[in-house]
């Protein structure tokens, strides 16, 4: 249910912030999806960023989001912030 997603604890929400693995992948390990986690190699598959590759530098549990590196924004001020991206929007390729 909605409430259950929205209140899961920590360590529930590892394994409902999984992230489907390349075709590759797939066929060498026969799963189609896996819990993020830091340090793997992701290719954004939907939205503004797509086709963009690169390393994950965060699972942000709390949001429901990963940060990649290289993907940020700059603010205002000349600070650069991460874009969080959900984890079902990439592919895992590393």
């Amino acid at each position: 249910s909605r409430k259950a997603y929205f209140t899961a604890p920590s360590h529930i929400r590892r394994k409902l912030m999984s992230a489907p693995l390349s075709k590759d992948l797939r066929t060498k390990y026969n799963v189609r999806s896996l819990p993020i986690r830091r340090d793997d190699e992701v290719m954004i598959c939907r939205g503004h960023y797509h086709d963009r590759e690169g390393k994950v530098t965060q699972v942000y549990r709390k949001k429901w989001r990963i940060h990649i590196e290289r993907v940020t924004r700059d603010k205002a001020n000349g600070q650069t912030v991460p874009i969080g991206i959900h984890p079902s929007k990439v592919m895992i390729t590393k």
